[in-house]
């Protein structure tokens, strides 16, 4: 039987004690032969006992490295700082918080030997609960936080589109944007010499970069749902509501690099199908209309309709201010209506607000160097 390809697992981090021994727990029981791989964990500067725990394992099993990165300004800096040290033929990517699945390497490694095209192999990522009590976690369980399928309309296993000869603002930040986030993937080394690739150093948006650095070359990527990880996700609403932030804020880069023709795009969210058309306009960038939109647009008519309605005599205001204050209920309905299925009920309100924070984190995200880029992101409702 041929030798198992080296590969090399690379994991970025920083204040990880929280969940970093679960990930490495279940990294042990990943089935593949330890003379065949190595752990390399970059630490950006932690203040915790990350680095005091992985020297700990590091006594133990030495296949696991450590590069100290002081002052380290990304996670992308950091994995680029990893990528100058790794020996591996393919390189996985997994994130400290995250809990691979048993075959989570062979199973990518398979469709590497089928097709020597492709570039990157990404799989699922689920919720793995560290405290069964807390709301933020169990939110992020049911919102299907940084699953991939959901994502893209439920797409089963198999290739990604063809990235698009002139793409559009939401093949690269929308809804078609397909990518591999670096909590789950795993690239063919000599893919990533082929085209130069590296992340960039922003502080979020690296992977989505990297993966439109080589589909944009003809590389493949390919989605296999079974290679999965779970993830344990934030654990307060304040660092939930900075992720949000940070994505949002990585549309407006990625947009200046990859979308050169002005225009604001369209977005019919609230409609089947999500239907899309380009205006003209001296700017870039996307404009989503969804429930989440179309509720505090008529709740401004309504505010606006009821103050014109006592002010001003005779108008037939109120007519505008009803019809604006029945819509504005049933897009506030339609927003909020997938929380009902959680559990347990008597905390609807608390996944209300969750959802409503983690929705305007990302708005806020999308608008917040607008000045810099020139750049409109209007993102997508939840």
């Amino acid at each position: 039987m041929a030798k198992a390809p080296f590969i090399s697992i690379i994991i970025p981090v920083r204040n990880f004690e929280r969940t970093i021994e679960k990930s490495f727990e279940f990294l042990l029981n990943v089935d593949y032969p330890r003379d065949s791989w190595e752990w390399v964990v970059g630490d950006g500067g932690s203040t915790d006992k990350t680095v005091q725990i992985v020297k700990e394992w590091q006594k133990k099993y030495p296949f696991i490295k450590l590069v100290e990165i002081p002052n380290c300004p990304s996670p992308g800096f950091a994995r680029n700082k990893i990528l100058e040290v790794v020996k591996g033929d393919f390189l996985f990517f997994t994130d400290g918080d995250c809990a691979p699945d048993k075959n989570w390497v062979n199973e990518m490694l398979k469709h590497f030997e089928r097709d020597p095209k492709i570039a990157a192999v990404g799989g699922e990522v689920y919720t793995l609960k560290v405290d069964p009590n807390n709301m933020v976690e169990a939110w992020c369980q049911h919102f299907r936080f940084n699953m991939v399928a959901p994502r893209y309309g439920f797409i089963k296993e198999g290739y990604y589109p063809d990235f698009p000869a002139h793409p559009k603002p939401s093949d690269i930040c929308g809804h078609r944007g397909y990518f591999f986030g670096t909590c789950n993937v795993a690239y063919r080394r000599s893919a990533m010499k082929d085209i130069g690739g590296k992340f960039w150093d922003l502080p979020t948006g690296e992977d989505m970069d990297l993966s439109y650095q080589h589909r944009s070359k003809g590389w493949k990527f390919y989605f296999a749902p079974l290679a999965k990880v779970d993830h344990m996700h934030r654990a307060d609403t304040r660092a939930l509501r900075k992720v949000w932030v940070t994505y949002g804020q990585a549309h407006l880069p990625l947009l200046n690099k990859y979308v050169k023709k002005n225009g604001i795009e369209i977005l019919l969210q609230c409609v089947n199908g999500c239907p899309s058309f380009t205006l003209p306009f001296p700017l870039r960038g996307f404009v989503y209309i969804g429930n989440f939109h179309l509720m505090h647009l008529f709740g401004l008519f309504f505010v606006i309709g009821l103050i014109l309605s006592f002010t001003v005599a005779g108008a037939g205001f109120e007519i505008f201010t009803l019809i604006s204050f029945l819509l504005t209920d049933y897009f506030l309905y339609q927003y909020v209506k997938w929380n009902f299925d959680m559990d347990p009920k008597s905390k609807f309100l608390t996944w209300c607000k969750l959802k409503y924070l983690t929705n305007l984190s990302f708005m806020q995200g999308g608008l917040k160097d607008f000045k810099k880029y020139k750049i409109l992101c209007i993102e997508p409702s939840f």
